[in-house]
């Protein structure tokens, strides 16, 4: 008894409770017991306070459990790597080993046109007779234009005519059949603008053209050398070096350049911001011999983007126009996300499920793009020709796979409608830079000043164009300001938080601190130990 408080009765060790417990109101119980109504009204007061508590800790838990997050923004200002830039011609060229079939096509695309609009069109526009890409050492390969590859004409491009049930008007839509391996389950591919659907018939055909190509060719090995596209380069007021760019094909868009890939040299490293210090070049926007169905824009495509970054440039970027000179700055952002409980993101994609086919960091693009490829060679039984091959895959060819058309378009829509799991199984990253651009143009060169600049590009670079401006662009790419915004994501309600803010409606309900809490327990116990020592007492008394 000299350990353990024994009471007499329930009754005792309650009033003992309610006369020396720090919580606020329970005296009122005991002082009042001879006021039957006041006790009554305290009570349940009491019990009241008791129930908004813990309706409260409900709410708290419930908001605790869905991780929400808050966004804080700060300013930083340091000196900084300039970004990667990739640039691209927007005329596609043609590729020599399969230089016969792209003739054929342009021959197909000509009475296409002329089918649905009645225009001839001279075939000169469409494969003019100048330098072709040329590959070496390729004898082991053999002509390809006079493989067993022939053009399909399942795919006829054809006007079809609806009714539009509303105002009753009769519209028109171009487009081409596809249809499965039985020849079932057809549908239309159809556009209403006959441009949208002659292109698209285009690629195409082109897809199942550049697929005849052994993967063993590394076609950017024998493209044509950046002199050949970029006539001046200059960064920080220095000329650039052979090593301060990498080349790539591509496989709309032809050779294309990155500068600063990998971020690394300190030649790079931004220290002022403004038009002076940033990268300046001069580029040829021509328009030869290439494909003017695969692009109708005529310029260069520049796209800014993170250093190891694969550069989508049919879907981001943006153009520049020949005669033109475009001055673009840059802000930079970086977004921090949280992970975990807090949102779905990945650090450097090692822990997603898709296996990327590309060589460089993991993107949300990249992630998405091998997934894609991934199903498409799973249903399709055939790769994408403007993706990367899995192992062990090909590309498609309709006189291997005829039915590979029905399958990618129902595919493609099914991804562009998030029905495939591609955007489950594809996080964002954790970490990200952003870029945003403001861009303004002027004319260049301009009328005094372009003969000489002709002169000088003609003696230093070998250029022979006498255009008048249409085959040159000028842009300048430097960061307005060397400040950046970083975005983190931080929990709304930390465990911290969430405890301070269990403590303020407890001291609200009840006015009391931790040690109250403890007390109840020390009641919950001793109302336990009580209950079993009477049990005791009556059970050793029978």
């Amino acid at each position: 008894e000299g350990l353990i408080e024994f009471y007499d009765s329930f009754k005792d060790m309650f009033e003992f409770f309610c006369k020396n417990t720090t919580i606020h109101g329970t005296i009122r119980l005991v002082c009042s017991d001879s006021n039957r109504m006041k006790t009554a009204f305290w009570t349940l007061l009491l019990l009241a306070s008791f129930g908004m508590l813990y309706w409260q800790f409900a709410l708290m838990f419930s908001q605790y459990w869905a991780y929400p997050v808050v966004l804080t923004m700060s300013m930083h200002s340091e000196p900084k790597m300039f970004p990667a830039i990739t640039i691209c011609n927007l005329d596609p060229y043609r590729f020599e080993l399969v230089s016969e079939h792209l003739v054929q096509l342009d021959h197909m695309a000509e009475e296409s046109i002329a089918f649905l609009y009645g225009v001839k069109t001279s075939a000169s526009l469409f494969h003019m007779n100048q330098k072709n890409t040329h590959i070496k050492d390729l004898s082991n390969i053999g002509n390809l234009s006079r493989s067993s590859f022939k053009l399909s004409q399942n795919f006829s491009l054809l006007r079809m005519s609806d009714h539009n049930n509303r105002s009753g008007k009769k519209h028109s839509s171009v487009g081409f059949r596809l249809c499965n391996a039985t020849g079932e389950n057809c549908f239309y591919k159809t556009y209403s603008s006959g441009m949208d659907a002659i292109l698209e018939w285009y690629r195409f055909h082109y897809m199942n053209i550049m697929s005849q190509l052994p993967v063993i060719i590394n076609i950017s090995d024998h493209e044509e050398q950046i002199e050949d596209m970029v006539y001046s380069c200059q960064y920080d007021g220095e000329p650039c070096r052979p090593s301060d760019y990498v080349h790539f094909h591509h496989p709309v868009f032809g050779s294309c350049y990155t500068f600063n890939s990998k971020g690394t040299d300190p030649f790079w490293t931004a220290t002022k911001p403004g038009v002076r210090y940033g990268l300046s070049l001069i580029l040829r926007a021509e328009q030869k011999d290439h494909i003017p169905l695969l692009s109708t824009v005529a310029g260069v495509k520049v796209m800014i983007h993170n250093h190891n970054q694969t550069p989508f440039l049919e879907h981001e970027g943006f153009d520049i126009r020949p005669g033109i000179a475009t001055t673009i700055g840059i802000q930079q952002d970086e977004v921090n996300r949280l992970g975990g409980n807090y949102g779905k993101c990945t650090t450097d994609g090692s822990d997603v499920n898709v296996k990327l086919l590309y060589n460089n960091s993991y993107t949300l693009q990249a992630c998405l793009h091998s997934c894609f490829q991934h199903i498409m060679v799973r249903k399709c039984g055939c790769g994408y020709y403007y993706y990367p091959l899995p192992p062990g895959a090909e590309y498609c060819d309709y006189n291997k796979q005829p039915a590979w058309g029905h399958c990618f378009y129902q595919l493609y829509s099914r991804l562009r409608n998030h029905h495939l799991n591609c955007f489950d199984q594809c996080p964002k990253p954790c970490r990200e830079s952003l870029y945003k651009v403001s861009a303004g143009t002027a004319k260049w060169p301009s009328s005094k000043s372009q003969d000489w600049i002709r002169q000088a590009l003609r003696h230093q670079n070998g250029y022979n164009s006498t255009s008048n401006r249409k085959d040159i662009a000028k842009v300048t790419i430097f960061y307005q300001q060397l400040n950046y915004q970083s975005v983190n994501e931080a929990p709304l309600l930390s465990e911290n938080l969430l405890l301070s803010s269990m403590g303020s409606q407890w001291s609200l309900w009840f006015g009391s601190s931790v040690l109250s809490v403890v007390e109840m327990f020390e009641l919950l116990i001793d109302t336990l130990v009580l209950s079993l020592l009477f049990c005791y007492q009556k059970f050793s008394s029978k």
